[in-house]
C-alpha cells in the first residue's frame, strides 16, 4: 500500500478504509449489495451475515492452509482489540493483577489476554451476572457485580487486592468507569 499506514508499518491500519467504514460504503465510496434496486451498505467494512460477502482487500487475512476449518472463523476487532491491549498497550505481566469492566466480546478477550499473560488476579465486573460463567471459563479469578455493592466498586476492589488492582480495562465504552 502506499498510505501513511503501510508505509509505516501499521498495515492492519488503512485511510481508505477508516474515511467509508462509518458510511457503509466501500474504499471506493459503492455499496456492492442491492436489494429490489436499493443499495445496502456494509456494517463496519464486513456485512458477513450472509452465505457470501464481498469485503475490502485489507479487511483480509492470509490463513495457513494446514489450519483447520473447524477452527477458522472470523476474528472481530473485539478479539483483537481485548487481547491487544493486554499484551501491547498494558503489557501485563506474569503475576500482575487485572480488573476488567463489562464481560461483553472485548471484556471477555481481556480477560483472555490476562490469562494468556499469566496474571496472578483477574477481576470481572459486570451488571449482568449472567456473564460470569463464561468469564470464570475465560480466566476471571473473581467476578464481582457493582450493584451487589452500597459503595464505590474500586473502593471494593481496594478493600479485594489491599491496595488496587495493576491495570484495569474499561471494555464499556462508559467514560465515567475509566474516571
Amino acid at each position: 500500500g502506499e498510505c501513511l499506514f503501510c508505509k509505516s508499518g501499521k498495515t492492519n491500519l488503512c485511510v481508505a478504509v477508516r474515511a467509508t467504514q462509518g458510511k457503509g460504503v466501500m474504499p471506493d465510496g459503492t455499496s456492492r449489495f442491492s436489494y429490489n434496486g436499493e443499495p445496502l451498505y456494509h456494517y463496519m467494512g464486513c456485512s458477513t451475515f450472509s452465505e457470501y460477502t464481498v469485503v475490502a482487500e485489507v479487511s483480509l487475512a492470509k490463513i495457513n492452509p494446514d489450519a483447520n476449518p473447524e477452527h477458522v472463523c472470523l476474528l472481530g476487532c473485539g478479539v483483537t482489540t481485548g487481547i491487544g491491549a493486554v499484551h501491547n498497550t498494558a503489557k501485563v505481566q506474569e503475576g500482575d493483577s487485572v480488573a476488567v469492566f463489562g464481560l461483553g466480546g472485548i471484556g471477555l478477550a481481556v480477560i483472555q489476554g490476562a490469562r494468556q499473560a499469566k496474571a496472578g488476579r483477574i477481576i470481572a465486573v459486570d451488571t449482568n451476572p449472567s456473564k460470569f460463567e463464561l468469564a470464570r471459563e475465560f480466566g476471571a479469578t473473581d467476578c464481582i457485580n457493582p450493584k451487589d455493592f452500597d459503595k464505590p466498586i474500586q473502593q471494593v476492589i481496594v478493600e479485594m487486592t489491599t491496595w488496587g488492582v495493576d491495570h484495569s480495562f474499561e471494555c464499556i465504552g462508559n467514560v465515567n468507569v475509566m474516571r
